[in-house]
């Protein structure tokens, strides 16, 4: 796992065991995504079809064919990860193939729970949580995670021909894709339309909302066990906020936060957790 990922910063925390479970999943997912980020055009169906063929041989005794499957089929069963998740996964990278456009939030939110939450539902159970509120945990961050990865990559999607903001919202606030697009073309001097402005500013308030849903739920007593998760959160959350003090211009620069925040916001939140347990 490359040290430019948030995950990166995330798992460190974890013991080695775990921290390779963990990694093992994160490989599987991001081969699963790639089928139709990364496939040869004309190929995508097909690359989705092989993955959901490759999830039923690891969880039915079958012979995986990849070197993913491989590696994910002996945890499987030592961790009691869920087949559900990992359907649900790939029921969500394939809305990609079909689905561009999100009409409503409710839209979307079914899409974030598949491609986001569903990973942090296999993740609670190698944390080795214990309360079943650390999967309503789970749910909410990616949730706001997803949302995050959304409003920050808004121009990159758009070149995609997706567009994951909720149409409704752009009803809500006068304006549509097109504006999106000026706000692309001229990268580089702001955002000059208060509309976009609003719209963008509200993707954010909605992330902010599911952080917050996040925190209302944490379990105390699996608090230690999330505390990857956490640090992830508290990483995302400072994505947003550099969004936010960028006045929603996330059309000049991917903004990122830098390593070495990534680094004090996985050690604080580390260390806070050890001395309070909280």
């Amino acid at each position: 796992m490359a040290r430019d990922t948030s995950f990166y910063y995330s798992f460190l925390v974890l013991p080695r065991d775990k921290r390779d479970a963990i990694v093992t999943v994160w490989d599987f997912c991001r081969a699963v995504d790639d089928a139709v980020d990364e496939a040869p055009e004309g190929t995508h169906a097909a690359r989705v079809r092989e993955w959901r063929e490759e999830v039923a041989r690891c969880f039915e005794g079958g012979t995986p064919v990849t070197p993913q499957g491989r590696a994910l089929q002996p945890l499987i069963g030592r961790f009691n990860l869920p087949r559900s998740a990992f359907d649900a996964l790939i029921e969500g990278v394939e809305m990609d193939l079909h689905t561009s456009r999100y009409a409503t939030f409710a839209d979307l939110y079914e899409y974030c729970i598949r491609v986001a939450s569903a990973v942090g539902l296999m993740c609670v159970e190698i944390f080795g949580c214990q309360d079943p509120a650390s999967r309503q945990y789970a749910t909410d961050l990616g949730v706001a995670l997803q949302l995050t990865n959304i409003l920050r990559d808004v121009p990159g999607d758009l070149e995609r021909g997706r567009v994951y903001i909720p149409q409704e919202d752009f009803a809500r606030f006068g304006c549509h894709e097109g504006d999106i697009g000026a706000e692309a073309m001229h990268a580089g001097h702001g955002v000059h339309s208060p509309a976009v402005k609003k719209l963008l500013a509200y993707q954010a308030q909605r992330a902010r909302d599911y952080y917050r849903r996040a925190d209302a739920v944490l379990p105390r007593r699996d608090a230690r066990r999330l505390v990857a998760a956490r640090i992830m959160g508290g990483i995302y959350r400072g994505i947003l906020a550099r969004i936010e003090a960028a006045d929603y211009d996330v059309f000049t620069r991917v903004i990122r936060v830098p390593r070495p925040r990534r680094a004090l916001i996985a050690a604080t939140m580390w260390a806070r957790t050890a001395l309070t347990g909280r």
